[in-house]
């Protein structure tokens, strides 16, 4: 078995291997033409993929937060009933913070699919 420091090392090692190989393509901009129609699909495609990736992310991080704070609050409650009110507003505070989250997730994601900076640049 690998020891924590390797497992990490593999990790940012893969990591970096991958930055190095897709560098050339993004790189690439003074290649692009305004005519070419493959330019704009794959375009439109990364942005489509980053966008769901930006809500499937920001909304598993809502949701685990969300939970953590549920079953803290319960588990709080069911140690010491006299204190639900304080518990309550704390948890709710807690959802609002971890559900802002996903709104921050959203906002990326449509800013992904409709406010593009890189949009006026690459189809002009």
């Amino acid at each position: 078995m690998l020891s924590k420091t390797e497992k990490v090392l593999m990790f940012l090692t893969t990591v970096f291997a991958f930055v190095m190989g897709i560098s050339p393509s993004l790189f690439a901009a003074e290649t692009i033409t305004e005519n070419d129609p493959l330019i704009k699909v794959i375009f439109s495609v990364g942005a489509m993929v980053g966008a769901g990736l930006a809500m499937g992310l920001g909304a598993i991080g809502a949701g685990a937060g969300i939970g953590n704070a549920a079953a803290g609050a319960s588990e709080a409650v069911g140690r010491n009933p006299g204190v639900q009110g304080k518990i309550m507003m704390t948890m709710m505070v807690g959802m609002a913070m971890a559900e802002s989250i996903a709104i921050y997730a959203l906002v990326i994601a449509l800013i992904l699919l409709y406010v593009n900076p890189y949009k006026t640049f690459l189809f002009g």
